[in-house]
C-alpha cells in the first residue's frame, strides 16, 4: 500500500507514501479511501489530516500510469476527491514541499489547507497539453479568484506557498505553518481546532465571478492565443475557467471533463507527453542501475576558452562546481574570461542574475597555461578544434597530469571517441560530453558511451548532466552520433532542394512554418557553413559515393561562413541576426543549375517538410537498428532540445509514427525515383521497412 493509516489521539492520519513524488496511482487512491472509510468507522476520530511522506506532498499523477487505463480505474481520483468533500469529519491537507497537478486538486477537495513556507503549487497540466481533470480549473478560481487562478492553470509554473499566502482574499490556505519542520504538530492543533466546526466548508460553494465578465475572457483569449498559436490547450484552459465564472459546479465540473477528453486526443498533447516521459527515459541506461555508483565531481578543467570552453564552463560555474580553465597564451584566456564577465553582466543588467551571484560564480574560475595546474581536477573537458590531431596533442597531456580516476572527456562533435580513448592510458576513463552551441544556452548534452567507458564514469557523466541542467543522451560511436549523423541527411535533402529550385529562403519558410525554430539554411549560417565544410572534406574519401550538392562548397569557397562573417547563404548587419536574402546567392545556385543542365521546377512546402524530416527519420533508423541510440524516444528529445525541432510534434520518430511508418516507406519510395536526389539513400532502413510492413511504430 501506499497510503499509511494511523491514528494520533482524537486524529487520523493519512500519509501518501509513494517515491518519488507520492504520485496518485490507483495503489494510492485506494489507500487514501481505505484510511477515509476507517476514520470515519472510528467513533474516537474527529478530523482527519492528508499529507506526504518524504519529499513532496504530492506532485499529482503517477507516471508510470500515463495513457494507461489503470489511470482511471476506481476510485479515480474525482472519486477521491468527492469522498473528501463528502466527509462528515473535517478533512485538513498538511501540505509541504510540492503540491502540483492532481496532488493540488486532491488538496483543494479538503475542507481545509495548511501549509508550510517553500512549499511548490501549481497545476501544470497545459505543458502536456493537457488541462487539469480533477477539478483544477473549477475550484482553484474559486480560492485564488479568477485573475490569479486562470494565470496559474494557463502558465503551468509554480508559484511558493508563502507568496500564494499574500494575495488578497484569497482562501487556498487557511493557515501557513511557521516552518516546514513544524508542519506536523501545527497541522495537529488546528485539525483539533476545527474539529466540531459545522458545517463543513467546500471549496465548491464559493463563488466565482469576475467584475467585467465577458471582457476579460476575450482579453485573456487574446493575450493568449498570440502566444500558443501551436498548442490547443491554454485557449482550453481559459474556457473551463471562464465555465467556473459562469456555470454551476456541477456543469463547470462536466465542461472542464469534456474538454480534457477531447485535447487527451489531440496530436499535440501526444507529443508533450510523449516528450515528458521521454525526457525522464533518456537518463536510463539499459545496464546501468542504481548500484553503480557516480564519482564525485567537485572541481572541472576545461581546455579551450573560446566560445564553447566558456560556455561549458558557464554551467558548472552556475551549478557551484569550481572550474579551472586552460589556454595555451594568455590573451586568448582573457578574451575567454571577458566573454564569461559579458554574459553574466548581461545578465546582471536584465534583472536575471543578482549582483551577488554573479560575483560568486566568478569566484568559482580560475585560469591557467600550464596542464600542469589542472593535476587536481576531478574531470577534464576538452573544446578545441575539431581535428583529430589537436585532440591527440590534448588527450596526451590530460593523460600524463591528471590524477587516477580523474574523467576525461571530449566535446567532439562527430570524431571517434574510441579513437580518442586510445591517446590515452585509461580508456574506461574516457568518454564523449558534446554540448551544443550556445552550450550556457542549449539543454541538449550527447552522452558518447566509447567501446571501454567504465559503467561509473557514465554514471558519473549522467549526474553531472542533470547537476547542470541539461537533458542528457546518450549515443554510441559513430560519425557525428546521433544529432549530426542525421543533420548530415538533413542538409544534403536540403542542397538538392536547392539544385532542383528551390531558395535557401524558400525552404527555410517551409521548415519553420512546419515548426522548426529555423531552417537548414538559417541554420548552417548560425553554426558557421566552414564547420560543415571542413567535415564534409574530412569525409571525401570515405564517402566519394555518396551524392551531394556542390551549392554549400561553392558558397565556403566564397567565404561566405554565416553569421560570424555577416554573410551565409543570408546577408546579416552587424549586432543583428535577421537574415536578409542576398541576389548573388541565388545567381550562384541558378549558374551551378544551368552548368549542370539541371532545369528548375516548382517545390511544393509539403516535398520540402517530408524530404528533410523523412531522411531525418530513415537515418535514425539506422542509427536505432546498429544501437548508436538505446530507444526512438532519445533521438526524439535529442531533436527537439538540441535542433530546434517542434515539441508539439514530439520529435522526428513520434512524427514518422503520425503520419503512418507505411505512408512514410511510400513517400521514400518515389522520392527515390528522383534522378537529381539519392535513389540509395532513399531505400527504407531495414528495421522501418519491418514496422510499417508489420503496422508498428517506433514508440
Amino acid at each position: 500500500m501506499t497510503a499509511h493509516y494511523q491514528v494520533q489521539g482524537d486524529i487520523a492520519l493519512i500519509t501518501l507514501d509513494n517515491p518519488p513524488v507520492n504520485g496518485l496511482g490507483h495503489s494510492t487512491r485506494v489507500g487514501i479511501a481505505d484510511g477515509m472509510a476507517k476514520a470515519l468507522a472510528d467513533a474516537a476520530v474527529q478530523a482527519i489530516i492528508i499529507t506526504g511522506a518524504g519529499k513532496a506532498f504530492s506532485g499529482g499523477a503517477d507516471i508510470r500510469e500515463f495513457g494507461s487505463s489503470k489511470a482511471m480505474m476506481e476510485p479515480n481520483l474525482n472519486s477521491v476527491i468527492l469522498l473528501l468533500e463528502k466527509s462528515t469529519k473535517p478533512v485538513i491537507a498538511a501540505i509541504h514541499s510540492v503540491a502540483m497537478g492532481g496532488g493540488l486538486e486532491l488538496a483543494l477537495g479538503c475542507h481545509y489547507r495548511i501549509a508550510a513556507p517553500g512549499a511548490s503549487i501549481a497545476l501544470p497540466e497545459v505543458k502536456l497539453g493537457l488541462l487539469p481533470g480533477a477539478g483544477g480549473t473549477q475550484r482553484l478560481p474559486r480560492v485564488l479568484g479568477v485573475e490569479a487562478g486562470l494565470n496559474m492553470v494557463v502558465s503551468g509554473e509554480a508559484i511558493k506557498s508563502e507568496m500564494l499566502a499574500m494575495l488578497p482574499g484569497q482562501k487556498l490556505f487557511d493557515k501557513l505553518s511557521k516552518s516546514a519542520e513544524s508542519l506536523a504538530e501545527e497541522a495537529l492543533a488546528f485539525a483539533r481546532s476545527v474539529a466540531a466546526t459545522r458545517p463543513l466548508p467546500l471549496v465548491r460553494d464559493l463563488p466565482c465571478k469576475h467584475p467585467l465578465g465577458d471582457a476579460y475572457f476575450q482579453f485573456a483569449r487574446n493575450m493568449v492565443g498570440a502566444m500558443a498559436k501551436n498548442y490547443p490547450a491554454p485557449l482550453k484552459c481559459i474556457e473551463a475557467v471562464e465555465a467556473a465564472a459562469t456555470k454551476k459546479f456541477e456543469e463547470g465540473m462536466a465542461t472542464e471533463r469534456q474538454i480534457f477528453i477531447n485535447l487527451m486526443m489531440t496530436s499535440e498533447s501526444r507529443a508533450l507527453r510523449h516528450l515528458f516521459l521521454g525526457e525522464r527515459a533518456a537518463s536510463k541506461i539499459p545496464d546501468i542501475d542504481s548500484s553503480v555508483q557516480p564519482r564525485e565531481i567537485k572541481s572541472v578543467a576545461i581546455i579551450g576558452a573560446g566560445t564553447m570552453g566558456g560556455g561549458i564552463a558557464m554551467n558548472f560555474m552556475n551549478a557551484g562546481i569550481s572550474v579551472k580553465m586552460l589556454e595555451m597564451k594568455q590573451e586568448a584566456l582573457d578574451k575567454g574570461v571577458a566573454t564569461i564577465r559579458g554574459n553574466y553582466e548581461a545578465q546582471v543588467k536584465k534583472g536575471k542574475l543578482k549582483q551577488d551571484k554573479y560575483e560568486q560564480r566568478m569566484a568559482l574560475l580560475s585560469t591557467t597555461l600550464s596542464y600542469d595546474e589542472l593535476s587536481g581536477t576531478d574531470m577534464a573537458i576538452e573544446a578545441v578544434f575539431e581535428e583529430i590531431g589537436v585532440k591527440e596533442k590534448v588527450f596526451k597531456e590530460l593523460d600524463r597530469v591528471m590524477k587516477p580516476g580523474a574523467i576525461l572527456t571530449s566535446n567532439t562533435s562527430t570524431l571517434d571517441v574510441n579513437k580518442i580513448a586510445e591517446f590515452t592510458q585509461r580508456p574506461q576513463d574516457v568518454v564523449g560530453l558534446h554540448f551544443f552551441s550556445p552550450a550556457n544556452v542549449m539543454k541538449l548534452l550527447e552522452v558518447v558511451r566509447g567501446a571501454k567507458t567504465a559503467k561509473d564514469v557514465m554514471a558519473t557523466s549522467m549526474a553531472v548532466a542533470k547537476k547542470i541542467r541539461k537533458t542528457a543522451v546518450v549515443s554510441g560511436v559513430c560519425d557525428g552520433f546521433i544529432g549530426n549523423r542525421m543533420i548530415e541527411q538533413y542538409g544534403r535533402q536540403g542542397g538538392f532542394l536547392l539544385d532542383e529550385g528551390c531558395t535557401p529562403q524558400q525552404v527555410d519558410k517551409a521548415m519553420e512554418k512546419f515548426g522548426m525554430a529555423m531552417g537548414p539554411f538559417r541554420m548552417g549560417d548560425l553554426a558557421g557553413n566552414d564547420i560543415g565544410w571542413a567535415i564534409r572534406k574530412r569525409r571525401a574519401v570515405e564517402r566519394a559515393t555518396m551524392k551531394y550538392s556542390k551549392t554549400a562548397d561553392l558558397l565556403c569557397e566564397k567565404g561566405r561562413f554565416g553569421q560570424k562573417t555577416g554573410a551565409g547563404w543570408y546577408d546579416y548587419k552587424p549586432g543583428k541576426r535577421d537574415a536578409i536574402p542576398n541576389a548573388e546567392v541565388v545567381k550562384m545556385i541558378e549558374d551551378y543549375r544551368a552548368a549542370n543542365g539541371i532545369t528548375p521546377r516548382k517545390i511544393s512546402d509539403e516535398e520540402i517538410v517530408q524530404r528533410l524530416v523523412f531522411a531525418l527519420v530513415n537515418e535514425a533508423a539506422h542509427i536505432l537498428e546498429e544501437g548508436i541510440a538505446n530507444k526512438a524516444s532519445d533521438i526524439d528529445i535529442a531533436y527537439i532540445f538540441g535542433y530546434g525541432f517542434p515539441p508539439y510534434r514530439g520529435g522526428p520518430m513520434l512524427y514518422a509514427d503520425e503520419v503512418g511508418l507505411f505512408n512514410v516507406v511510400q513517400a521514400m519510395h518515389r522520392f527515390a525515383q528522383n534522378p537529381l536526389d539519392d535513389a540509395n539513400f532513399w531505400k527504407p532502413a531495414p528495421l522501418l521497412a519491418r514496422l510499417a510492413a508489420e503496422g508498428k511504430t517506433f514508440n
